[in-house]
C-alpha cells in the first residue's frame, strides 16, 4: 500500500467544501477496519483513506498553511501503515476509569510480543510496538502498532496472548476482503 502523498491533501477552504463525502467514505472504510478484541481492546487497521483523512482533519483543525507543519502530519500518519508489506493498526486500550486505567496500563506494560495477526495458512506475524508509546513504568493507551504480514498475505484474525487479556478474534469476511486488499 503506497503511503499519501502530498497532492492528495486538500487546503482546509476547499476540504471543508468536500469534507461530508470524504469523511463518510473515510467512516466506511474505519468501519471494515475496525476489531474488537475483549472489552478493552479495539484495533483500527490503517489504509489509504483513513491516513489521508486523518492528515485533512488535522490540517483542518489547525488551520494548517505552512508546507513544513503539512508534511509533517503527512510523515506522522504515513508512518502509521508501515511499509508497502506491512498492515498498520492503530490499538486502543480502553478503560473508562481514569484510577482503573492509570493502574491496568502498568499492569499491562508487558502486552507488547503477545498481539499477532493470524493469517490464512496458520502463521502468526507479531505486532511490531512504537517504542515512544511506553516506558518502563506502563504503556500508552493509544498504540502504534505494524504487522509485516507480506504481499499478498489473506489476514484472518488476531490473538492475544497476554494472561489477562487473551482472546482470539476471527476477522469477518469483509474485514479479512479489506485487509488482503491493503496488502
Amino acid at each position: 500500500m503506497s503511503h499519501v502523498t502530498r497532492q492528495e491533501i486538500l487546503d482546509f477552504e476547499t476540504y471543508a467544501d468536500q469534507r461530508d463525502a470524504i469523511r463518510a467514505s473515510a467512516m466506511a472504510a474505519k468501519d471494515l477496519r475496525r476489531v474488537h478484541a475483549g472489552p478493552h481492546l479495539t484495533f483500527l487497521f490503517e489504509n489509504r483513506e483513513t491516513v489521508r483523512y486523518q492528515v485533512l482533519e488535522m490540517v483542518r483543525a489547525e488551520r494548517m498553511v505552512r508546507e513544513a507543519d503539512i508534511r509533517h502530519e503527512l510523515d506522522t500518519y504515513n508512518a502509521l501503515m508501515g511499509g508497502p508489506d506491512d498492515l498498520g493498526a492503530t490499538l486502543l486500550i480502553e478503560i473508562e476509569d481514569e484510577g482503573e486505567r492509570a493502574e491496568r496500563l502498568r499492569r499491562w506494560r508487558d502486552l507488547p510480543g503477545t498481539i499477532a495477526l493470524v493469517l490464512e495458512d496458520g502463521r502468526k506475524v507479531p505486532a511490531l510496538w512504537d517504542e515512544e508509546q511506553m516506558n518502563e513504568e506502563k504503556l500508552s493507551s493509544v498504540q502504534f502498532l505494524r504487522f509485516p504480514a507480506g504481499r499478498g498475505s489473506r489476514p484472518v484474525g488476531l490473538v492475544v496472548d497476554h494472561p489477562e487479556l487473551a482472546v482470539e478474534v476471527a476477522f469477518n469476511p469483509a474485514t479479512r476482503q479489506a485487509l488482503a486488499a491493503d496488502l
